[in-house]
């Protein structure tokens, strides 16, 4: 029988695509502070010096955004609250007429065991012109992963999951 580790956020959609990869894993929900950084690893860090003292079991933590290479990387590590914000909408808007729709979704996760490790992922894709696709949440009816032709909304969990 594996330990359990904790995953500690209050996004279900980010722990019911963890829970399809990693089975071990329990959702605890636990608010804690987040800086304000332009460093996704930064903001990662903090919560888990903040945390450490407050879970006794293993525990990680998960922060993402999504860096549009013509709005200068923004939204970026903002990208929670600008969704909350605008959502999709907002940033079709902001695309409107723009050619060059790359952008990049990064995810930092930050491991705590006693000691803390960080770990980055990068998935490279583009900003659809249109919201497509009913799965997921937060930008995935606009972001298509690089070599797919469809949004991550239109994907399986499994499929976005190889991404």
């Amino acid at each position: 029988m594996h330990k359990k580790i904790f995953f500690v956020t209050s996004n279900k959609g980010k722990f019911y695509e963890a829970k399809k990869k990693i089975e071990n894993i329990e959702q605890k929900i636990f608010d804690y502070p987040e800086i304000r950084s332009e460093n996704l690893g930064e903001i990662v860090v903090y919560g888990i010096e903040f945390l450490k003292e407050k879970i006794s079991q293993p525990f990680f933590i998960e922060d993402s955004g999504l860096f549009i290479d013509v709005l200068n990387n923004f939204p970026g590590p903002f990208s929670k609250y600008v969704f909350n914000k605008v959502g999709c909408e907002g940033i079709l808007k902001l695309m409107k007429n723009e050619k060059n729709r790359n952008a990049v979704f990064k995810s930092v996760i930050g491991y705590y065991d006693g000691e803390t490790k960080v770990f980055e992922g990068i998935c490279e894709g583009r900003i659809s012109t249109r919201m497509r696709g009913k799965k997921g949440f937060g930008y995935d009816p606009v972001f298509i992963p690089k070599n797919s032709d469809k949004t991550f909304a239109q994907m399986s969990i499994d499929e976005k999951n190889t991404y």
